[in-house]
């Protein structure tokens, strides 16, 4: 366990990126993985090609279009997801699956129907929005045309093409508006670093400004009193270092408030990288802090991330609870930070580096640390004096 940023990143490289190009062989993998269930159609194809119902030529005829077909959809929907064709290109695929789909089921029978689930598929995952209605429509009319021409007596794949279409247009939608949610986060993401970029340097003009320019003018005094009032000239440096004194300790103080780790942030944090972790997680919202002092906050934040790390890298847990309560106790009021999780707890050897040093930055607020195993899982108690007399009577 280490002191270090939460790792929302970690779990996440390894889940499918939603509608974007696989990044190596085994992201590849997984989306074809995700494709291959869908095959199951093509089963009736098969078996009439190995029934021996045609003859020899018929045969290789339809064992080769029927992989063409396979081919074609695949390399459609693959495509889809990461960097699709032009839409010209989409468009001139889509017409050929519709056609291979009607010859191949006009000349080797209803059995190769099926074929018409895949074409609606494929328009609905492919085309544009508005393209798509029509083409599902489309795609269904012409099945049901073919299955009356074929003989067909089993209508109910009817329903399935019409629905499976316009249920990827659904997903489409759905993939398209993750993207557009994933560029807004980082939009906001780059919005709020300007805009703390802004305020920094805002904070230090208003803290610096008055300071230097009271030393640029003492400073012009003085070397014009130094020949003539030498002791003037000294009262007016000893007014420059007291006023460089105090813009010094303005600075640092402005530069600790930016550094503060806080508990609402750290707050937010965890539930990001719990969920990207693929924990189950129930973080509570911004607590009260009313007239919790700093270091106080600051430490509990320290805890809570170094708590979720431990769960997001050691644990193997799959639901984490975060509490943040107010107690009172004989010590006088505490704030208490609770993480529980199913996990393992980590190797089992003994407390950390993490959890010791966690421990000695509570104690220097004030504050406890307990953490262990507890009957299904681990457990982490964090505790705070909440108020400033509190902290003066612990010690801290």
């Amino acid at each position: 366990m280490t002191d270090d940023g939460l790792p929302a990143e970690l779990r996440a490289e390894n889940a499918i990126r939603v509608g974007q190009p696989p990044r190596n062989r085994v992201e590849a993998a997984r989306k074809i993985v995700w494709i291959l269930p869908w095959l199951i159609f093509l089963g009736s194809p098969v078996k009439d090609l190995t029934s021996g119902h045609h003859s020899t030529a018929a045969t290789a005829a339809g064992w080769v279009a029927l992989a063409s077909f396979t081919g074609l959809y695949l390399t459609l929907v693959f495509r889809n997801m990461g960097r699709p064709f032009s839409g010209p290109t989409v468009g001139a695929l889509v017409a050929l699956l519709g056609s291979l789909a009607v010859v191949l089921s006009l000349t080797l029978g209803n059995q190769w129907i099926g074929l018409f689930v895949y074409v609606s598929v494929t328009c609905g995952a492919t085309l544009p929005q508005r393209v798509a209605y029509w083409a599902v429509g489309a795609n269904t009319l012409a099945m049901v045309l073919v299955g009356l021409r074929v003989g067909e007596d089993d209508w109910s794949l009817v329903l399935v093409v019409l629905l499976l279409g316009f249920a990827m247009m659904g997903v489409k939608q759905l993939v398209r508006t993750t993207i557009e949610l994933r560029k807004a986060r980082a939009t906001v993401a780059q919005l709020a670093a300007n805009e703390e970029r802004l305020r920094l340097a805002r904070d230090l003009h208003d803290l610096l400004g008055h300071s230097l320019s009271l030393i640029t003018l003492k400073s012009e005094l003085a070397g014009r009193m130094l020949p003539d009032h030498p002791d003037k000239a000294a009262a007016q440096v000893a007014d420059i270092e007291q006023v460089s004194r105090q813009a010094l300790v303005d600075v640092r103080a402005a530069v600790s408030g930016y550094r503060r780790t806080r508990l609402p942030d750290e707050l937010a944090g965890a539930q990001v990288a719990l969920k990207a972790a693929g924990v189950t997680a129930e973080v509570p919202g911004e607590p009260d802090l009313t007239g919790v002092p700093e270091e106080s906050e600051s430490a509990l934040a320290w805890a809570l991330r170094e708590a979720v790390t431990n769960v997001v890298r050691h644990s193997g847990a799959t639901r984490c609870t975060v509490e943040v309560l107010h107690r009172q106790t004989l010590d006088g009021a505490v704030l208490e930070l609770a993480v529980e999780d199913n996990g393992s707890g980590g190797s089992g050897k003994g407390p950390g580096n993490g959890l010791t040093g966690l421990t000695e930055r509570l104690a220097k607020a004030g504050g406890t640390l307990e953490a262990g195993r507890i009957k299904h899982g681990f457990r982490l108690v964090a505790r705070v004096p909440a108020d400033t007399r509190s902290a003066v009577g612990s010690g801290a």
